[in-house]
């Protein structure tokens, strides 16, 4: 034998299952959060895999998108399709399938089993939700429903690591072995009648021998929950309830964090001055990366207490709950059900939530999907948002004891979502105009939220917003400071001068582009210094902050307590009045909430929708909004007398 065929390559085990089947929370568990994201060949569909130790061989374990069926409709589930079924064309071909179950929903979750076992890759059922399913008095004779499938069952608990390692010895011990198909479900599926039914007679029957239902309690908890938080009225109450109690909770819990934070920049800077000598290198360190960068990691804390809620609440269970809520308002608009978890999604930030719409089959239901995402207030608005509040509201109340600023907030996100409806409902009546289709789902039961699986998406998402802050946001603050301290006038020979360092900024190449902008932004509440920070904003929305930082030379003294804010609210024009107003601040606010203030985001519309013509649209149509909402908000403000 040959060196090149001696040698022994990873196994290869594909995990697939339905949505909801836990089927997530397993990968973290069996890769110890060691994975890594990238795509398949040739495609935008995303493929995370990770290291599955298996005794001496470790496999690779590629975590497949949900799906119900092998009968695919969209990009994401033909892939998923191609490799279950081993198809030539398959952009993985795996040694085994790990097939995630949802004990709780048996039948439902076998059906896409039924049509895995046809073909001939090996295939091991870990059994899931067996804590929620045997709370209920309710018995699966294992050995029977292995029999009946002919496919090992393992009873796994991810969260508590009970039949981790059954589960890799079972899969171990199917490698080189054809899948075998169980003849009643042959007989089945070649008698007379639908497909769809001989595979639920066959289930069904198993079912029936395998499980021993206790339906004493008809009236479970979590129907009684769910008459609640799905009813069409209480069901929004409870909703809105959460949305304040998360905003609350982020300007309550990251007050301490955010301010050790900004204490350290202010220190390092002091440190840096201190130690460098004077002059355009200092200034480079000083105000142009540790104050635009510091400016940004400031909002860490708050970014990770939004990503750590999103995570509890779609792991409880009831982010599923919200969409089943919100379809009927969906469907009126013409929107998809299938539409609502990328939106949420894109509360994070809109590019996920872009390449979620692959699971939307009709074209022009994803293209409107598409469309409307930028309006989430996703992470990188939040910098922004918490600034303005900070600076011209903080400390205030409403009704004594809830913040104002968590009210303001709460509803910058909803006239995102608002105005999402409005030109969702509006394309869906134009030019993306189309029937649209029924939409199907199941609630999954509701469990306690896994503390690996929050974690892991609390790092993943804290890990981009880092990484940003010191890839882009850090090239940004660099350019930024380079335009705003050339070309060096003769005031710029007085340090220490406050009057010399506001000549040398607006005698500036950044001075000069905002006084360009100047006429055609000051009917929104905005001076030249903000007409610089809206145009370096384009490229990622959080740069705003940093850019502001800059202009304003905050960065560096660790005794202005309140930094960036202060210097806003002291702001004057020439005339002596001030530069920023609480109206100003609003409108700024609404300024984001509509803008499309984000380059990367257009690059993954170009990519998904395959042309410039609907990027192009979407940073025109959204421009225009952006500027209409600020301008309304502004001059609307000032005639009720408003400052």
């Amino acid at each position: 034998m040959d060196g090149a065929s001696s040698q022994k390559t990873s196994p290869i085990v594909a995990l697939a299952g339905n949505p909801n089947a836990g089927k997530t929370t397993l990968f973290n568990a069996l890769t110890g959060l060691r994975h890594k994201v990238a795509n398949y060949p040739g495609v935008t569909v995303e493929r995370r895999s990770g290291r599955w130790p298996l005794g001496d061989a470790p496999a690779e374990l590629v975590d497949l998108p949900g799906l119900y069926s092998l009968d695919a409709t969209s990009m994401d589930e033909e892939i998923a399709r191609d490799v279950l079924r081993g198809s030539p064309d398959s952009p993985v071909r795996p040694d085994a399938i790990v097939a995630v179950v949802d004990a709780t929903n048996l039948e439902r979750n076998l059906y896409l089993i039924t049509q895995i076992i046809e073909h001939e890759t090996p295939v091991v059922i870990a059994l899931t939700m067996m804590d929620l399913f045997e709370e209920h008095g309710h018995v699966i004779d294992i050995e029977m429903l292995s029999k009946g499938l002919f496919v090992p069952v393992v009873p796994v608990d991810a969260r508590k690591g009970t039949g981790i390692s059954e589960l890799a010895n079972a899969v171990s011990g199917v490698f080189g072995k054809a899948q075998q198909v169980p003849a009643g479900l042959t007989a089945e599926l070649s008698g007379e009648g639908s497909e769809v039914f001989a595979r639920y007679r066959y289930i069904s029957g198993l079912v029936q021998s395998a499980v021993k239902h206790n339906d004493v309690d008809a009236h479970r908890f979590s129907d009684r929950v769910d008459s609640v938080l799905t009813h069409k009225f209480w069901g929004l109450l409870v909703l809105l309830g959460i949305l304040l109690l998360v905003f609350q909770a982020i300007f309550s819990w990251a007050t301490l964090p955010m301010d050790l934070l900004e204490s350290g920049f202010g220190a390092l800077g002091d440190g840096a001055r201190s130690v460098l000598p004077a002059g355009i290198f200092a200034d480079l360190i000083i105000d142009g990366v540790i104050a635009g960068v510091g400016g940004i990691l400031v909002f860490l804390p708050q970014i990770i207490l939004l990503f750590v809620f999103i995570s509890i609440l779609e792991d409880t269970g009831y982010m599923s709950r919200a969409a089943f809520l919100l379809d009927r308002l969906m469907s009126r608009i013409g929107l998809h059900g299938k539409a609502f978890l990328p939106l949420i999604s894109s509360f994070a930030c809109a590019i996920p939530g872009i390449m979620a719409t692959r699971t939307i089959e009709d074209r022009r239901d994803r293209l409107a999907t598409i469309m409307i995402a930028p309006f989430m207030s996703c992470s990188a608005r939040l910098p922004v948002y918490v600034l303005m509040i900070a600076a011209f509201f903080g400390g205030q109340t409403v009704f004594g004891f809830v913040s104002l600023g968590a009210v303001i907030m709460l509803g910058m996100y909803l006239l995102g979502i608002v105005v999402a409806i409005i030109v969702a409902f509006i394309l869906k009546q134009t030019v993306l105009k189309a029937p649209t289709p029924p939409f199907m789902m199941e609630l999954p039961p509701y469990r306690m939220p896994s503390f690996r699986t929050v974690l892991s998406n609390v790092l993943v998402r804290a890990g981009l917003f880092v990484r940003r802050a010191g890839t882009v946001i850090l090239a940004i603050s660099i350019i930024l400071w380079a335009l705003a301290y050339f070309p060096r006038s003769d005031a710029a020979a007085q340090p220490g001068s406050e009057t010399a360092a506001s000549t040398q900024l607006e005698n500036s190449f950044a001075g000069r582009l905002g006084h360009a902008i100047e006429p055609v932004i000051e009917p929104l509440g905005y001076d030249w210094k903000i007409g610089v920070a809206l145009i370096a904003s384009f490229a990622a929305r959080e740069v705003l902050v940093s850019t502001l930082s800059i202009l304003y030379n905050v960065g560096g003294d660790a005794d202005e307590t309140e930094g960036l804010a202060s210097a806003l609210r002291e702001a004057k024009r020439a005339d002596g009045s001030p530069v920023w107003t609480t109206l100003t601040a609003v409108s700024l606010m609404v300024f984001f909430v509509l803008a499309m203030q984000c380059m990367s985001t257009v690059a993954i519309v170009r990519r998904e929708t395959n042309s410039w013509r609907w990027p192009l649209f979407m940073v025109a149509y959204m421009t225009v909004l952006a500027y209409l909402g600020a301008f309304l908000t502004y001059q609307g403000g000032r005639l009720l007398g408003f400052s």
